[in-house]
């Protein structure tokens, strides 16, 4: 493409590509996308952003596009890379000059820059930061702010490179220009300072940008370019100078006033000054060591002290607690339990932490992160009562909560309580002390300061367990406290019960259980939104602990059930109905199928709510749950939501559907259990296995709870499942064990081997192409064990039930391994009885005997050759089987089943499922269950005695151990 030619063609398609009029628009962007690849392109969109009389939006355009050619064409090895000559003349383009009028564009021609320098500097570009430098000691304010922006995003880029070599480079870079970035900085930093002083608030600004570029190129600097920052004297005089200058600048929001142009900068800068602390002591644990004394001095002085009030601001605040915090937890600050074994600059971290955490000191964070820092604010208090259910979502972690000042300070306090909670517990617990007894309705201020206290004991539920008699105080303080009705009274009421919520695993009676159900009861029905939702919660934690007793709940069941519905319907937020959704799924996962008398209203609520969430994915995810744990307490009866149900499951397992993204791993666990529980095969049911196809393809982290629907399919209808899919089944199988791990080749065998358990003559016809390499893999001694007891239960099963297919694949084997019939069949016994340790399942063992048993009585002489090799097997088996009656002192197969029993359950013990007893039903003409091995035995050789006479007989017997032959005399004596 020739650039003088070029260009006007190049500058008319980015100006149809600005257009409002897709006609216009896409044409143009299909030109621009076939001109991509073309040499020469790029140096005419160079010439076309650096002109600035040009339209900004075309300019704007052609730097995206630039931009975009680096990631695609840049490398050397990429298809269709720039030849070395254009990114030369390109390289040489950029640095020209640094006049960009318009702000967005001059960013974006900074960060185009960097891309480049991250793959050219400083080997194919190695004067691109000496005419950045000498750009920024200019004169020409604009000339100096873009060189200055270029030469931020330059360092910022350099300093992400993470291989040894790039770390090497970049900190080589870092000690040449180190001395330079700090002098500039001050220098810009001073300036914004004096004209701060001098009220020129047009030069201060220009100045703080420049003073706010300037440190970001520092930042980088000190924490990425140096492997030992301690050791150089530049990088810690800066480090001790950020702060002298964070106070002058505290002081400057003092000065400048909250609606001065500078302020949000202002703020940004102090903001980044705390970042270089915090990323220093991150990277460079050990280096921070000397700091640590000023930075607790400087945070604590600033956040529990007067002297922070009128200058800090809360996003500072936060950065400060973070500090403290990330001091006080720091691994590399604490000894080793034995001291003798610690670091030196543990021990001396330690000592300096010691020091400043006195008792006085401590007391007073302690109880000022309590008594000022966990109060309720106004605006908050505002918002519980405008918007209770985004105040509630919030107070539980919502998205903006996280980023608030509320969780900072909450961490902070129970890390330092954590640390220190032998100084602290005497503090909070005096606060508690203060606080007893109902607080007057009238005094707003006390009634707050018990919420922050009452917040801040079940923070620390874990470390007061020894100091805390939680039950009395329950019984004789907290109920009455639940008592008070009065509506000011709502937030104690509500951080009471959200009190319970955190001590009920820790240390909580389980007699005093059915005391806290009525206070649960009573509180779901409270006029306040915000309590009732605390109160869901508090109640799943209950029913979520290891302590829970079902018959305890019971009888509350009914009425608490039917009030979570109501607030169910009640609430209106997307977050809440969640909320309240994960507490209704773990009550019906808890009491199971007790709950079947009262989920009408639910089941009747449900498709509506699906029908309303169709934007909201993790409601639906939400529901999708529920669904679960509803399917396993109805049971059975769960085949009356399948109008509902079924819909649902083919929606969320559909790969075809966008929203399978965020509801397949729900849906197919849906899936699953609705199988499970099913009590017979319908045809909207079998028709959903329509998408399984294409959820194999994926081969994803749920190809095993696939794998688990496949086999729940086979025990609920094989001979209607295998019709329909066992061929297509089939042919995904045979793409799968092209590329799978061991776990995953033993997971479709043991569908194969489950198919042929439940219908050994379609199951051996469906799976026919994937016998020859089972087959193949005994005689060939498959080294995987796992993978080699399948196969041979696989065999097993055909040899022992069909008998005709397994006759023809022998002989289909022999011909394509060009070996005698009965050659291959004795490898395949040798390997047989060779691996059989690979077997770890009784019922395989049995199942491995009673087949090879069942080529007795035999006359081929391969067989009887193998014959030792199959009594040891039955042996083996015999001893895994067999139990001895202790009172008539014969043996009896422990395998066999005679009847289906209905198991007697403890009330903690889930019911079984339709496919439990499937199992069981299925397990009683199974030959491993239905057969006893003892009698299987013992007619199989009376049959070989018969067809070869006693002499011979005695003669073949003869090749077994005689040990082997008294053990199995003893197991056979009864009959």
């Amino acid at each position: 493409m020739d650039v003088d030619s070029a260009s006007s063609v190049v500058l008319q398609a980015l100006t149809q590509a600005t257009s409002q009029d897709t006609a216009v628009l896409k044409p143009a962007e299909e030109q621009l996308r076939q001109w991509e690849t073309q040499p020469g392109f790029y140096s005419v969109l160079l010439n076309i952003f650096n002109n600035h009389t040009l339209d900004v939006n075309v300019r704007w355009l052609a730097v995206l596009y630039f931009k975009n050619g680096i990631d695609r064409y840049w490398r050397r090895a990429a298809p269709h890379a720039l030849s070395e000559e254009e990114k030369t003349s390109l390289r040489a383009g950029l640095i020209t000059n640094f006049n960009e009028p318009v702000n967005q564009i001059a960013t974006q021609i900074a960060v185009l820059i960097a891309k480049v320098a991250r793959l050219d500097c400083p080997r194919q570009w190695p004067e691109l930061i000496p005419i950045l430098l000498e750009s920024v000691k200019g004169q020409d304010g604009l000339l100096q702010h873009r060189a200055l922006l270029t030469f931020y995003h330059v360092t910022k880029t350099l300093a992400s490179k993470r291989l040894a070599q790039d770390r090497r480079l970049f900190q080589d870079l870092a000690s040449g220009i180190y001395s330079f970035a700090c002098s500039l900085w001050s220098h810009h930093t001073d300036c914004f300072l004096q004209q701060v002083c001098a009220r020129d608030e047009a030069a201060a600004l220009n100045s703080l940008e420049r003073t706010l570029l300037s440190l970001k190129v520092l930042r980088k600097l000190t924490v990425h370019g140096f492997q030992d920052p301690q050791q150089n004297m530049e990088v810690m005089g800066f480090l001790n100078a950020v702060f002298e200058r964070l106070k002058q600048f505290l002081e400057c929001c003092r000065q400048v006033g909250s609606e001065s142009p500078c302020r949000e900068k202002l703020e940004k800068t102090i903001i980044l000054y705390t970042k270089v602390l915090l990323d220093f002591l991150e990277d460079h644990a050990c280096a921070f060591i000397p700091l640590i004394q000023r930075s607790l001095e400087f945070a604590v002085t600033y956040v529990f002290t007067p002297a922070g009030e009128g200058v800090t601001f809360e996003r500072f605040i936060v950065q400060c607690m973070n500090l403290i915090k990330m001091i006080v937890k720091n691994d590399a600050y604490k000894p080793a339990k034995n001291i003798d074994e610690s670091k030196p600059e543990s021990l001396e971290a330690h000592k300096i932490k010691t020091a400043f955490f006195t008792h006085p000191t401590l007391t007073e964070i302690g109880r000022r992160l309590v008594s000022h820092y966990f109060l309720l604010t106004e605006e908050e208090l505002a918002m519980w009562e405008e918007d209770p259910e985004s105040f509630a979502v919030e107070e539980t972690g919502g998205d903006s909560w996280k980023y608030s000042l509320r969780p900072c300070t909450e961490v902070l306090f129970l890390e330092i309580f954590h640390n220190y909670s032998q100084t602290l517990t005497p503090v909070l617990l005096d606060m508690v002390q203060n606080l007893q007894g109902p607080t007057n309705v009238e005094d707003p201020v006390q009634l707050l300061m018990k919420d922050a206290v009452y917040n801040a004991v079940g923070l620390a539920a874990y470390e007061l367990f020894d100091n805390v008699d939680f039950d009395q105080w329950f019984k004789n303080q907290l109920l009455g406290e639940l008592q008070v009705s009065h509506h000011r009274y709502k937030l104690i009421r509500r951080r009471v019960i959200w009190l319970i919520g955190q001590w009920i695993s820790v240390k909580f009676k389980s007699d005093l259980r059915p005391l806290l159900y009525e206070v649960i009861l009573s509180l779901m029905q409270d006029p306040d939104l915000v309590v009732r939702i605390e109160t869901a919660t508090t109640l799943k934690l209950t029913v979520d602990d290891f302590e829970f007793r079902t018959e305890q709940f019971l009888p509350y069941l009914e009425s608490i059930f039917g009030l979570l519905f109501q607030l169910l319907q009640q609430v209106t937020e997307c977050d809440t109905k969640m909320q309240v959704l994960h507490v209704i799924s773990c009550v019906i996962e808890r009491v199971n199928t007790q709950i079947r008398p009262y989920v009408g209203c639910l089941v009747q609520y449900l498709p509506l709510l699906w029908k309303q969430s169709e934007e909201h994915n993790m409601l639906r995810c939400a529901i999708l749950t529920t669904l679960i744990h509803l399917v396993q307490g109805l049971g059975a009866e769960s085949k009356n939501l399948y109008p509902f149900l079924l819909p649902v499951i083919q929606l969320s397992t559909d790969v075809s559907q966008p929203p399978h993204v965020y509801l397949l791993e729900d849906g197919l666990e849906l899936w699953l259990v609705t199988l499970e529980n099913s009590p017979a095969i319908t045809p909207e049911l079998l028709r959903i296995f329509q998408n399984m196809s294409a959820l194999l393809e994926l081969s994803s982290e749920n190809l095993r709870t696939c794998f688990q629907i496949i086999n729940a399919y086979l025990y609920l209808s094989a001979v209607e499942f295998l019709q329909n899919y066992g061929e297509s089944l089939c042919r995904s199988f045979c793409e799968l064990l092209k590329d799978i791990t061991n776990e995953g080749q033993v997971q479709v065998l043991k569908v194969v081997e489950i198919a042929l358990k439940v219908s050994p003559v379609l199951g051996v016809h469906m799976f026919q192409p994937l016998m020859p390499a089972v087959f193949r893999g005994i005689v060939d001694g498959e080294r995987y064990p796992v993978v080699m007891s399948t196969y041979l239960g696989i065999i097993g099963r055909v040899l022992l039930q069909n008998f005709s297919f397994f006759s023809s694949l022998l002989s289909q084997m022999a011909s394509e391994c060009n070996q005698e019939m009965d050659q291959l069949l004795g490898s395949m016994i040798e390997m047989w009885v060779d691996r059989m340790d690979n077997i770890t399942q009784p019922e395989r063992r049995k199942l491995s005997s009673l087949a090879l048993l069942s080529l007795l009585p035999s006359d081929n002489s391969v067989i009887q050759d193998k014959f030792c090799g199959i009594i040891n097997i039955t042996v083996e088996a015999l001893h895994d089987v067999m139990t001895e009656d202790p009172e008539s002192g014969t043996f009896k197969d422990c395998m066999l089943m005679i009847h289906f029993e209905e198991p007697k359950l403890s009330d903690e013990e889930e019911p079984p499922t339709e496919q439990d007893k499937r199992k069981k039903l299925l397990a009683l003409e199974d030959p491993v269950h239905s057969v006893s091995l003892q009698q299987f035995v013992y007619e199989k050789l009376k049959a070989q005695q018969a067809m070869m006479g006693d002499q011979s007989f005695g003669v073949l017997m003869e090749t077994v151990d005689t040990e082997l032959v008294r053990q199995l005399q003893e197991f056979l004596q009864a009959l």
